[in-house]
């Protein structure tokens, strides 16, 4: 079949065309209590702070974006699916660069402080720049605890965030990272991470299972001017 030579163009220039960036997407999946911290009340109420920060090729924090689900009545046994509640967070891969996902789980002791700072966070569900002056270091050992601040801190809500852990006890936190160069060498655009989270308060023991995925799309977002 023979091609006019406007069509044989843009088919060449299809076939040359360089594949759009990949987003990383970081999406809750289910919470399960085993054990409660709180065995006098015999129930938990929890909140979920989420966060994906991309580094640059130059290990340069670049952009950032929030997440955040809860507050939920947690009794022992008892399963949340946040795959339908919990809001997705995206953020480009950037060429030649990283991206560090991070979760936190918070038993929360002031309900109404809580569920003012989730409703913050839910309302920012876009990617962010990250200011000069908040520290995310790629040189710089993190714990997902801190990956989450700084996130929170680059939306402006730092502040309310670490009030927030004045009070409350951080029941478990979990991080992966992803490469640009590794995606490209194994092709594996989803993870799927399960994290266990145990320890003890006073006499208290908690025992929490979280599952979230990591997946990389083609789907193009564009940077608030946060």
């Amino acid at each position: 079949m023979k091609l006019p030579l406007s069509g044989l163009a843009l088919f060449l220039l299809a076939s040359c065309a360089a594949p759009r960036p990949l987003t990383a997407e970081l999406k809750p999946n289910l919470l399960k209590a085993n054990n409660l911290e709180e065995t006098l009340s015999r129930r938990d109420e929890v909140m979920l702070a989420y966060s994906l920060v991309s580094y640059d090729a130059n290990n340069k924090a670049v952009g950032v974006a929030n997440g955040g689900w809860g507050v939920q009545v947690m009794t022992k046994g008892a399963s949340a699916n946040l795959s339908q509640a919990a809001t997705p967070v995206r953020l480009p891969m950037p060429k030649n660069g990283r991206i560090v996902a991070s979760v936190v789980l918070i038993e929360v002791d002031d309900y109404n402080q809580a569920s003012e700072l989730l409703g913050k966070i839910q309302k920012v569900n876009t990617v962010i720049s990250v200011p000069a002056g908040i520290l995310l270091a790629g040189a710089e050992a993190l714990t997902p605890l801190k990956y989450v601040a700084a996130g929170l801190a680059a939306a402006g809500m730092g502040l309310q965030f670490a009030n927030q852990l004045d009070d409350d006890d951080v029941l478990g936190q979990s991080s992966v990272e992803l490469t640009d160069a590794s995606v490209k060498k194994s092709g594996k655009r989803r993870m799927q991470i399960s994290a266990h989270f145990t320890g003890q308060h006073l006499r208290d023991s908690f025992d929490y299972d979280l599952t979230y995925d990591l997946t990389l799309k083609n789907v193009k977002i564009e940077p608030s001017g946060q």
